[in-house]
């Protein structure tokens, strides 16, 4: 597990991009509570590290990022992309602890 950021430093409702391991990885933050999910921050439609400055939100129940590229929906909770499985990304576990934001690479 290795130190991604501190809790405070995602706002609500946005992404940022933390650099653990040589991995872009994006980190989002969906609401107000102490909630991080983890991806690639990699698109693969575009190999172009934006993801984390996508749009969050929800679709039948689940946390999406839309790129912000040409849109494609990929779900925080394990990367698979909506509009083209082979497409997917990985997603990581997160643990928030004492306001720290840890990720597992």
């Amino acid at each position: 597990m290795k130190f991604a950021c501190p809790l405070n430093d995602i706002l609500p409702g946005t992404g940022v991009c933390a650099l653990i391991e040589g991995r872009q990885i994006a980190l989002f933050r969906p609401s107000e509570a102490a909630e991080v999910f983890a991806i690639d921050n990699r698109d693969p439609f575009f190999a172009a590290n934006v993801l984390s400055r996508g749009i969050v939100g929800e679709h039948e129940g689940e946390l999406w990022v839309a790129s912000p590229l040409k849109k494609q929906h990929f779900r925080l909770s394990d990367g698979h992309c909506l509009e083209n499985a082979a497409m997917s990304i990985a997603a990581y576990a997160v643990e928030v602890r004492d306001q720290q934001v840890w990720v597992v690479v």
